[in-house]
C-alpha cells in the first residue's frame, strides 16, 4: 500500500465526491486533536459512501481480481465486501436501504410485553437460559412469543 503525501495527491488519484473533499479539508486543517479526531471520523464516513470506492471495486473486478483480494484490500470479510458492493447500482441501493431499516429500529425491546424475557426469568429462577428453554420444551414453564409490528419476535415467559 502507497502512502499518499497530500491532500491533492489523494483527492486527484481517486476522484473523490465533494463530500469527501470537503472533510479532507477539514482535516488538513484541523490543528487541535480532538477537531482533528473529529475531522477524522467524517472523513471515514464521508469516503465509505463515496461512489469513487464503488467505482475502485468495480474496476478491480473487471482487471480480474477476485473478491477476497477486494476484500482484503477495503479490510472487510468477503460477505461484507459482496454485501456492499455485488450486483447493479439497484440492487446495492435496495440493501443498503434495507440495511438502513434495521438500523433505525430501536435496539431495546418495547415495553408492555407480557410476561418477562428468558434472560430475566432465569435471574429470576437461578437457571441459566437454557434452562428456562428446557423447561418451556418440557411444559414445567409456560412461555409465548409476541411479534411486534416492525417483525420483531420475543420470547415471553409467564411466571
Amino acid at each position: 500500500m502507497t502512502s499518499l503525501s497530500s491532500e491533492s495527491d489523494l483527492s486527484s488519484e481517486s476522484d473523490l465526491s465533494s463530500e469527501s473533499e470537503h472533510a479532507l479539508g477539514l482535516l488538513s486543517r484541523a490543528a487541535e486533536p480532538l477537531d482533528r479526531l473529529h475531522a477524522l471520523r467524517l472523513l471515514a464516513i464521508a469516503v465509505d459512501r463515496d461512489p469513487a470506492v464503488l467505482r475502485n471495486v468495480r474496476a478491480a473486478l473487471v482487471a480480474g481480481e477476485s473478491w477476497e483480494r477486494i476484500a482484503d484490500a477495503a479490510g472487510l470479510g468477503l460477505a461484507a465486501a459482496k454485501w456492499r458492493w455485488q450486483g447493479t447500482d439497484e440492487q446495492i441501493a435496495v440493501r443498503l436501504a434495507a440495511g438502513r431499516k434495521r438500523s433505525a429500529r430501536p435496539s431495546s425491546v418495547p415495553s408492555g410485553l407480557p410476561g418477562h424475557s428468558v434472560a430475566d426469568a432465569a435471574r429470576m429462577l437461578g437457571v441459566t437460559a437454557q434452562a428456562v428453554y428446557l423447561r418451556i420444551s418440557r411444559g414445567t414453564l409456560q412461555a409465548t412469543t409476541v411479534t411486534i409490528d416492525d417483525g420483531r419476535s420475543y420470547k415471553r415467559v409467564l411466571l
